[in-house]
């Protein structure tokens, strides 16, 4: 296809998080009225652990190897370095693990333990493979893997849960996700094992400690308030909470898919002193992250309660101003990404750092604060309040090395075609009763419809650009 590389794996990528985020939230409604809030949230804080122990067996070592892979000098010998280092790490934290064992009681009781160590044991394999990958830059192949990897889990939670396995029907599928994505990405991987020196573990240890250290700060943010919900609330409150929050984060589509791929990028640009490529890529793919951000929220705000009442079951409903916060939360978090992700690209990890732990810090006084007294929409407003310091603080760094230029004018547009789409769902609310799914989901549809024919007639370079795309691959552009 004559189409740029950039914009070829966003496509790629943004088609996999769209059916993605349709199985998984099929999935997730499924286990909702299955197995109910309580087994949700024993399975979410057994991934938040997960995660933060991920984290440390990690140790930054990950993102560190995408950049120096991505530098394109040396390729084998960074991937051998990490490679090792991430082994040795992974078997310390694992003996560890073992060796406490006892005072993983809860785990024990659910069964989940041993999926704890086989998800690390399997994380080896998986990351090292797929940071390879993503090194090179083959993020179409990256994210189509990413796919198989929520898929494969998705199909092995569902088959698992009707079995009667719950929450450990759950963490299982989460580990075959893993092991069965990094098999066929294992395919495409072009890296082998050679010698490397104590300069290549001294290079990724230069980076990775400030990455950890920001990594560790993103952690916060993710599992914080799944962890003190779960202390101060129970495993139910943080199933309805960890259900808003992943409802929310379709929010995210296009994020998710155009900040993988620029990263390597913008990674090699930095190197390469392009600095008009990357002030360039960021203003455009900001208003690309932001043309769903904004219509989410505005659908959210005005149909949430009944769409979380008829897809998860009434105990989630009471998740509605959880959600409604945290849609505020995804939109302030696509500043947040672009600000952190180009900082990093950028070899200003350090910064990065420094401001994440800031930020980071003031979540978890809020998180102490407010969830005692408001549980989960103390938590949705903890967060919006850490992560807009965040951003805040994240400019000020970033604007010191490049120009920061929103284009306001597709923005400006966004809102105006947001605004038109909310007062045809007002009117329809109003004069139909939205008493089953099927009712509250048609003015979620032509809504859509409604949002995209307005964008394409607003917004004269987002109409040249698809059609330009569509021309490319040899579709027929209505």
């Amino acid at each position: 296809m004559g189409i740029g590389a950039v914009q070829r794996q966003s496509i790629v990528s943004l088609i996999w998080q769209i059916a993605f985020t349709l199985i998984g939230l099929l999935s997730t409604m499924y286990f909702s009225h299955t197995v109910g809030a309580g087994v949700l949230g024993a399975y979410f804080l057994f991934m938040a652990y997960l995660g933060i122990i991920g984290m440390v067996t990690d140790g930054g070592f990950g993102g560190a190897a995408i950049k120096r892979i991505s530098e394109g000098e040396e390729q084998d010998a960074y991937f051998s370095a990490f490679f090792v280092l991430r082994s040795l790490f992974t078997i310390v934290v694992v003996i560890a693990l073992i060796a406490l064992r006892s005072y993983f009681v809860n785990f024990e009781k659910a069964g989940t333990f041993i999926w704890l160590l086989l998800a690390l044991i399997i994380s080896i394999f998986y990351g090292a493979v797929s940071s390879g990958v993503a090194g090179c830059g083959k993020m179409g192949i990256y994210t189509t893997c990413n796919f198989i990897n929520n898929v494969s889990r998705i199909l092995v939670q569902v088959a698992a849960v009707f079995l009667g396995f719950g929450i450990a029907g759950l963490a299982g599928g989460f580990v075959a996700g893993m092991l069965a994505a990094a098999i066929i990405e294992l395919r495409f991987f072009d890296l082998r094992l050679v010698g490397f020196g104590w300069r290549h573990i001294k290079s990724l240890s230069t980076f990775s400690f400030w990455l950890f250290l920001t990594s560790s700060g993103g952690l916060v943010f993710s599992y914080a308030d799944t962890v003190m919900i779960g202390y101060y609330r129970g495993d139910a409150d943080v199933g309805v909470y960890r259900i808003a929050l992943q409802f929310a984060s379709v929010a995210a589509f296009t994020i998710q898919a155009i900040l993988p791929t620029l990263l390597p990028r913008v990674s090699r640009w930095g190197k390469t002193g392009e600095i008009g490529l990357i002030e360039e890529s960021f203003s455009r793919a900001f208003s690309y992250s932001m043309l769903l951000a904004i219509p989410i929220l505005a659908g959210g705000i005005l149909l949430g309660d009944k769409l979380l009442y008829f897809f998860f079951g009434a105990e989630f409903a009471k998740g509605y101003t959880a959600l409604v916060i945290i849609l505020i939360v995804q939109v302030v978090n696509v500043f947040y990404y672009f600000f952190i992700t180009y900082l990093g690209a950028l070899d200003r990890q350090k910064e990065a750092f420094k401001v994440t732990a800031v930020a980071a810090t003031v979540n978890i006084m809020l998180n102490f604060i407010l969830i005692p007294i408001v549980g989960i929409a103390g938590a949705a407003v903890a967060t919006l309040v850490s992560m807009a310091l965040n951003v805040v603080l994240a400019r000020r760094v970033l604007a010191q090395i490049m120009r920061i230029q929103l284009e306001r004018g597709s923005l400006l547009n966004f809102v105006k075609a947001s605004i038109v789409m909310s007062l045809f769902i007002i009117g329809y609310r109003i004069v139909v009763p939205l008493t089953n799914v099927w009712l509250t989901l048609f003015p979620v549809f032509l809504g859509g419809i409604i949002y995209g024919i307005l964008i394409l007639k607003f917004d004269g370079k987002i109409y040249e650009e698809l059609k330009g795309i569509m021309t490319q691959m040899n579709l027929k552009w209505p």
